[in-house]
């Protein structure tokens, strides 16, 4: 039958005793914590992050708080911690406050915390003798920060310019026509035919101040020259 040496069994017995003693302590140093403000939740240790908290959002630290929150409070002096405003767009999903033996956990819209600020008086635990613990830090956990919507403005219409009316001279513009020179009038001389310079019914507009006496000379001496021909032939045609 096997035995069991002394050593390893004290050995294990010290290390069961050490482990109980410290799980007891932080029990009682949980239950030890309790808070007078029914909107907080109250943990009995020391914290930093969100991470540390067991909470979701990224880390603001009391150092960086003025770039998303408008507050007073808050310092190693005071017991309260006044949140008015919260930048546009940001979500906050935890406020931690520690001080004394633990911090509360502020969760906006839970335990009669309101959805948005103003958030006032918030504040650490109680401490082991009951009394308000004044702050020794707190943070922030937010979630996404979302840009807010830009509002469109409306399209102004293209203004159209104002045509001015053109000023009209006072002063009547005398148009000066300038002389029509009457042309020259041509007397189309027209020629009577042979015959009838004198009148007849050619419809020939009578011949005047013209000289053609040398037309009946030319007649005249052709009649001659005729005639002698008639008188040269006819004496011929009697001689033979």
């Amino acid at each position: 039958m096997p035995t069991i040496t002394r050593r390893p069994l004290r050995a294990g017995l010290t290390v069961a005793a050490v482990t109980g003693l410290a799980l007891l302590g932080t029990a009682t140093a949980a239950l030890a914590c309790h808070s007078d403000d029914t909107r907080a939740n109250p943990v009995g240790a020391n914290v930093t992050t969100c991470a540390g908290a067991h909470l979701p959002g990224t880390l603001v630290k009391q150092e960086d708080a003025a770039t998303v929150f408008t507050f007073t409070g808050g310092t190693s002096k005071d017991k309260y911690l006044n949140i008015t405003k919260v930048a546009d767009g940001v979500t906050v999903e935890a406020i931690v406050v520690k001080g004394g033996d633990g911090y509360n956990v502020y969760e906006p819209g839970k335990r009669d915390l309101a959805t948005t600020p103003p958030w006032e008086k918030l504040r650490s635990p109680l401490n082991g003798g009951g009394q308000q613990a004044t702050i020794s830090h707190w943070f922030a956990c937010i979630g996404k920060t979302t840009q807010p919507t830009e509002t469109t403005q409306p399209t102004k219409p293209a203004e159209t310019p104002t045509t001015q009316p053109t000023e009209t001279s006072s002063v009547p513009t005398t148009s000066q026509a300038a002389p029509t020179e009457a042309p020259a009038s041509t007397s189309a001389v027209v020629a009577a035919p042979a015959g009838n310079e004198t009148g007849g019914t050619g419809g020939q507009l009578a011949n005047t101040g013209f000289d053609n006496a040398w037309l009946i000379y030319i007649a005249a001496a052709l009649l001659v020259v005729g005639g002698g021909l008639l008188a040269l032939l006819k004496f011929r045609r009697s001689t033979n």
